[in-house]
């Protein structure tokens, strides 16, 4: 049940994001494969949020709460936790502001990730890997520096700002039947839920998960929200459970959730390196391998994947054992 203190964004404040991030952020590229839409029987688009600069689409939110700040609010600098990708672009956008920002993350982590945080200037404090300890270590770290929470995925700013993202491919591809992400937080499907139902409430949006954490789709079968706490997967950037605002938006605007295997992940990321030439996280390719594990349900659609990261560990390839 959704806070009743609990702004929810507005169409407006996507408009207003993306007017504010603008001057920030790249409008990403789409990219398409004729041999992945023969393999699917699908044409699909890639939009891809992996070239931002910090290397994930996060970087829109996260921009859109730091510059959204005011310049008393923002001395005090900005406080997150995160498995990476949102620390990374916090600490890209708190950079770009000349602000501090400290970041909890889990001592598992993926060190790419953790030396991009560093090379952006955010200070991490580690912590065991599940969501209890992130958040009891987070709350310590921000009595003591007072830096404003910006939360990776339940902050009305930082869905307008993935918003951004959604308007932008609805642009680049004149239309889509069915608009695809990787859910853990929801953070990503809350602003494309927050744009479409605007722009185009005639696409599908669905969103895909790891089996192996797969919180998400029980809480969207069963009508409310259950969190595991430690899952684990190739794809760490989904190991985070729906809160209240993404809830909202997934609960009302998402037509379905769909799961793949460990197996099927990596497969989709091999293929996708190879055939879109591009390098993209795990965790973004979970879409592709939903759609190659249900191609009747997807064929002959015009379907948009957001490719959400691309910060990888070149030394631990999925693929390299």
């Amino acid at each position: 049940m959704l806070d009743e203190e609990m702004y929810i964004p507005t169409y407006q404040d996507m408009l207003d994001a993306h007017e504010r991030i603008k001057p920030h952020i790249r409008r990403t590229p789409v990219l398409t494969s004729a041999f992945l839409n023969e393999l699917t029987g699908a044409e699909l688009f890639f939009k891809c949020e992996n070239v931002q600069d910090p290397g994930a689409f996060k970087v829109r939110g996260a921009t859109n709460a730091v510059f959204g700040l005011g310049d008393d609010q923002a001395k005090a600098g900005v406080a997150t936790h995160s498995s990476g990708n949102h620390a990374s672009c916090l600490s890209y956008a708190a950079m770009l502001r000349g602000i501090p920002c400290n970041v909890v993350m889990p001592k598992t982590a993926p060190q790419a990730k953790k030396d991009t945080v560093r090379r952006y200037g955010g200070v991490i404090t580690e912590c065991e890997p599940s969501t209890t300890s992130r958040e009891e270590t987070f709350a310590k770290i921000q009595a003591q520096t007072g830096g404003d929470f910006v939360h990776p995925y339940n902050d009305p700013r930082v869905i307008a700002g993935q918003g951004t993202c959604a308007r932008e491919f609805i642009e680049q591809t004149d239309g889509l039947d069915i608009a695809m992400a990787p859910i853990g937080g929801g953070g990503m499907i809350s602003g494309i839920c927050l744009t479409l139902s605007n722009m185009a409430p005639e696409t599908q949006i669905i969103a895909a998960e790891p089996e192996q954490a797969d919180d998400a789709m029980r809480s969207f079968k069963a009508g409310y929200i259950i969190a595991d706490d430690a899952p684990k997967t190739i794809a760490d950037g989904l190991l985070v459970p729906l809160k209240e605002l993404t809830w909202h938006f997934v609960s009302n605007h998402v037509t379905d959730i769909l799961t793949a295997s460990e197996e099927e992940i990596i497969d989709a990321m091999k293929l996708t390196w190879k055939h879109l030439r591009i390098v993209i996280e795990a965790s973004s390719s979970v879409p592709l391998a939903t759609i190659l594990k249900n191609k009747e349900r997807f064929a002959g659609k015009r379907v948009g994947i957001i490719i959400t990261g691309g910060n990888v560990d070149l030394d631990k390839l999925p693929w390299l054992k």
